[in-house]
């Protein structure tokens, strides 16, 4: 059982489930024809990002990313399932009514940055202005400047997109994005073209947005440029894998990360209520995926001291795992919330790590340091 953790706690933003999600995308079902028959791109996706959040959408080439990516956006459709953003089933709408919706709610960024070669870098971000009819014309040319000014270009806004740089271009497709003050901003692979050093300000750039109240999704094939984000939705063979498991077992790969999504399975406890029993056998190993977990050790003619707390992402059980089968310690669900764990078997989880050496090595590591840890604090209190 996982006393320690060198995370001792993660606290999910805007963790207040009552808080309606800027977007919610419920039983998403995608079929394309093809002269093969249907292919199936997205099966059953569920996705829920609140305001304020920076998500990152990864995935290889094929994997459902753009196809996903589409639906928020509104420029294709679910064969089944629904799609809400900012309040609006936009699943239900016209494409008439979807264009005047996009230019209100969504500012897109794109890869190869689409700026209008023929117009200067304000002139670009002051069209989506005049395509909305959102502001006052001097209004418009105001914002551009301000927008322009916001991502470092005041001195270029006079120059053709030709003439400045790629790093300068995407900022300019930031400003762009912008223009009508969406509420959400999508990017799609938006460092792509960029190097290092101006990708990493693109998304120092977005991390400003999102302290600012946006919401940013990003799609990339890039795993280490997902790791800026707050929160990252793999997809594999058109599923999304289950997020805690992903960041507890970060070491399996995409398909064993849906194979584990489809084991496991989730539990809820009250607050308060025990999970594991100090002594007792457990035959599974349990992630965090809702609320915080307190492990709690006894002490003689005391009452029980907590001394970890684990939210979301976070496991325990590995120790029972590795060495004797019962618990050493108890875990409850803390006082003040719900929790949801996810529940592994004991034999499903020695099929996973069976398939990945690495993913074994790394929990085995765990369990034993975790040990001692608690022996260490028995040790202490003795």
């Amino acid at each position: 059982m996982s006393v320690l953790s060198e995370n001792q706690i993660a606290t999910p933003r805007n963790g207040n489930s009552s808080e309606s999600p800027m977007i919610d995308i419920r039983g998403i079902d995608k079929y394309y024809q093809s002269p093969a028959g249907d292919y199936h791109a997205l099966k059953g996706i569920d996705l829920c990002i609140c305001g304020g959040e920076f998500v990152s959408i990864i995935g290889k080439s094929g994997s459902g990313k753009s196809t996903l990516l589409n639906m928020i956006t509104g420029i294709d459709r679910p064969t089944t399932g629904e799609v809400y953003v900012n309040g609006t089933a936009i699943h239900a709408m016209s494409e008439n009514q979807l264009a005047a919706w996009r230019g209100d709610n969504l500012g897109i960024i794109f890869q190869f940055f689409q700026l209008l070669p023929a117009l200067d870098l304000k002139q670009n971000v002051i069209l989506p202005m005049d395509l909305a009819g959102k502001y006052k014309p001097r209004e418009r040319r105001e914002r551009a400047e301000h927008l322009l000014e916001i991502v470092g270009l005041a001195d270029q806004m006079h120059k053709l997109p030709s003439m400045v740089s790629g790093g300068q271009q995407q900022r300019a497709a930031v400003a762009r994005a912008l223009a009508n003050d969406p509420p959400i901003l999508i990017a799609d692979e938006p460092t792509g073209n960029l190097d290092s050093k101006t990708a990493a300000t693109i998304f120092a750039l977005f991390n400003q947005l999102v302290a600012e109240g946006k919401t940013v999704i990003i799609v990339t094939h890039d795993s280490s440029l997902a790791k800026h984000a707050h929160r990252t939705a793999l997809i594999a063979d058109g599923e999304i894998v289950n997020e805690y498991i992903a960041k507890a077992l970060p070491t399996l790969t995409p398909q064993q990360l849906l194979a584990a999504t489809h084991k496991i399975k989730p539990r809820q406890y009250e607050p308060g209520a025990m999970i594991l029993t100090e002594g007792k056998d457990n035959d599974k190993f349990y992630i965090v995926s809702k609320g915080t977990v307190e492990i709690i050790l006894p002490r003689a003619n005391q009452s029980d001291v907590v001394i970890a707390e684990l939210g979301p992402g976070k496991y325990f059980g590995e120790i029972a795992f590795f060495h004797h089968g019962k618990s050493n310690a108890s875990v409850r669900a803390c006082e003040s919330c719900d929790v949801e764990v996810l529940a592994i078997s004991y034999d499903q989880l020695h099929e996973m790590l069976a398939e990945s050496e690495v993913t074994l090595e790394a929990l085995h590591q765990a369990a034993d340091r975790h040990e001692q840890e608690n022996i260490d604090w028995r040790t202490r209190q003795a």
